[in-house]
């Protein structure tokens, strides 16, 4: 399955508590359709002392958010995505809809 945001990419969220936000795409789980996205979706996980963190306590982690709530931003717009093939190299290209360039 071919998503239409990738690892590096800057996204918005379109939906849920943070709305409106940007962040960097730190992974994809393409199977779960889900990102991760860098300061979005902050949940509290609490920790037992162990030998990497011998105080413990609570962490703020991000948590994963689904991928029909994200959209990319290319250029400070966000814009949607759309597939075509490039005809330089023949190769399946990412381009914006909003003003038809290919995303690098």
């Amino acid at each position: 399955m071919k998503l239409h945001i990738k690892k590096g990419d800057t996204v918005k969220v379109l939906a849920g508590n943070d709305r409106n936000k940007e962040g960097k795409i730190l992974s994809v789980l393409v199977a779960k359709q889900r990102a991760i996205v860098e300061g979005v979706n902050l949940v509290s996980k609490h920790t037992k002392p162990n030998a990497k963190s011998p105080q413990g306590g609570i962490i703020k982690k991000e948590a994963s958010i689904h991928v029909s709530n994200l959209m990319l931003v290319n250029n400070g717009t966000a814009s949607r995505i759309g597939r075509k093939t490039d005809d330089k190299t023949g190769k399946l290209v990412r381009y914006s809809k909003k003003t038809g360039e290919v995303v690098k």
